[in-house]
């Protein structure tokens, strides 16, 4: 990935791990492998497990662990109820940044 893409990418990962646990409550190795589904957002875990423990210290998701089928105990992650809230603003927040910067694109072509 390149430096433009990579810069564009680090104040999206935020956003795309609220949501993916306002779904449903997912383990660490679970939402890296939901985000590398999915073009351009790809994140390590050296990326991830940082971000989690910082919404986590900053009260935007709460953790549960839970027995594993396979190996050890995994710790899951969903949304606090201030999560919440943070999610639906930076989502508005996305949207308005998105469709601006699509009308200006599309005004500069």
């Amino acid at each position: 990935m390149d430096e433009v893409s990579t810069q564009l990418r680090k104040g999206s990962i935020e956003l795309a791990v609220l949501a993916l646990v306002s779904a449903e409550p997912r383990y660490g190795a679970d939402i890296v492998e939901n985000l590398a589904a999915r073009p351009g957002l790809d994140a390590t875990t050296g990326t991830i497990y940082p971000l989690l423990t910082r919404l986590k210290n900053a009260g935007l998701v709460e953790t549960r662990w839970h027995e594993s089928p396979v190996g050890p105990p995994r710790k899951y992650y969903s949304l606090s109820r201030s999560g919440k809230r943070q999610l639906a603003a930076q989502r508005e927040a996305w949207q308005r940044l998105s469709s601006a910067m699509n009308t200006l694109l599309k005004e500069t072509e």
